[in-house]
């Protein structure tokens, strides 16, 4: 399975075969068989950025990797890296940027491991000092049209950082307008809205606590 968000529309590719495994479509999901023609993959893509209608979009196609190879044609693909940070208080970072609340991140250069640029980022985006990686915690996809018009697929990497609390200065230039550091259950339940894979991440994240608290 392939997934990425496009306009906030998290849409699959998967083969054929898994597609009919899934005998039910929730509502407000689109499921199509792909033809074969890009063309068709840009129909697709545009129904997504203009007229997000659907919840979810599942594309699916007896070849899969045909399907990701077509489909990944469309694109231009980023790598980028950030990080979710936490203190001693068990409190998180997170950012307000573009009126969604979000993770700092940025676009990796070429020079730079995934790591170096989660903590260069982290550090540019809100000003802490002394962050240190513990573990990386999975990566995301989204998509996004440059100045030009030129699609792209950014695949975000998501480290889990620690530091101590300290003052947080955002990056203006960045368009962030707030950091904040918050609980988790409050964050979740009182900041709205969020971009779908930061959402889906920290599920994530937290299940993957509660299955560790559970042992």
């Amino acid at each position: 399975m392939y997934k990425i968000y496009i306009n906030e529309i998290p849409v699959l590719l998967i083969s054929t075969k898994d597609a009919q495994l899934d005998l039910e479509t929730p509502p407000h999901t689109m499921k199509v068989k792909y033809t074969g023609r890009v063309k068709h993959l840009l129909n697709y893509i545009d129904m997504c950025e203009k007229h997000p209608l659907i919840k979810k979009l599942i594309v699916h196609h007896d070849d899969f990797e045909v399907l990701k190879r077509d489909f990944k044609t469309i694109y231009t693909e980023i790598e980028a890296a950030g990080g979710l940070i936490i203190n001693e208080f068990n409190e998180y970072l997170f950012i307000f940027r573009r009126g969604y609340w979000d993770l700092p991140k940025g676009k990796r250069e070429k020079t730079e491991t995934k790591k170096i640029t989660a903590i260069r980022e982290v550090i540019e985006e809100t000003g802490i000092t002394n962050v240190s990686i513990v573990s990386k915690i999975g990566f995301t996809r989204h998509t996004f049209k440059n100045r030009l018009g030129i699609r792209n697929i950014k695949k975000s990497h998501w480290y889990l950082m620690k530091t101590h609390k300290q003052n947080l200065i955002p990056e203006k230039a960045e368009d962030i307008t707030q950091a904040i550091w918050m609980n988790m259950d409050d964050f979740l339940k009182n900041c709205t809205p969020v971009y779908g894979s930061v959402l889906e991440l920290l599920d994530n994240y937290v299940n993957s606590l509660e299955t560790k608290d559970a042992n």
